[in-house]
């Protein structure tokens, strides 16, 4: 879903015994930890591949009637705050489980990105054109792509290197 959502739902459907397996052992779990009021935030995609979600539990000791007064008076800051931390986060540099890349290796993918050649690339950064092949081929084994397009992108849908 887009947008937020109480938990009274899912509190309601508990009560009345129709949350299915999964999501009464999930709610069972919260339970134990006293996470039992709350809201859920689902945001809407900045790209097909930056979806995301926030779950915003209560402080102890509030029940769901608190937290759905608090939404009332403060739900349009804590979501508008939610949002644009979402978008920070997606715009944030990030490796996934890989090795990020190294500095010349991002400044090396830029630069073809702009659609220099290898030989100006290596005339620019004052190399030699074996070493910006070698950083080419570091760049495409740390992002686990066979070609250099596709570690151009790749790299670019990850933050690691910014396009023109």
């Amino acid at each position: 879903h887009v947008g937020a959502r109480s938990w009274r739902q899912v509190i309601e459907a508990w009560e009345r015994g129709e949350l299915d397996p999964a999501a009464r052992r999930v709610w069972e779990l919260n339970r134990r930890f006293g996470v039992v009021a709350g809201y859920s935030i689902g945001f809407g995609e900045i790209s097909t591949r930056a979806k995301g979600g926030i779950g915003l539990c209560a402080a102890p000791g509030l029940d769901q009637d608190d937290v759905d007064t608090i939404w009332a008076l403060r739900g349009r800051e804590i979501l508008l705050l939610n949002e644009v931390f979402h978008l920070k986060a997606n715009s944030l540099p990030h490796s996934g489980r890989r090795r990020p890349l190294t500095r010349r290796q991002r400044q090396v993918l830029e630069l073809i990105a702009e659609g220099a050649t290898v030989e100006q690339v290596a005339e620019r950064l004052g190399l030699s054109r074996s070493t910006v092949d070698k950083h080419l081929v570091g760049a495409r084994a740390a992002l686990g792509v066979a070609t250099t397009a596709q570690a151009i992108l790749k790299a670019a849908i990850m933050q690691q290197i910014f396009l023109p």
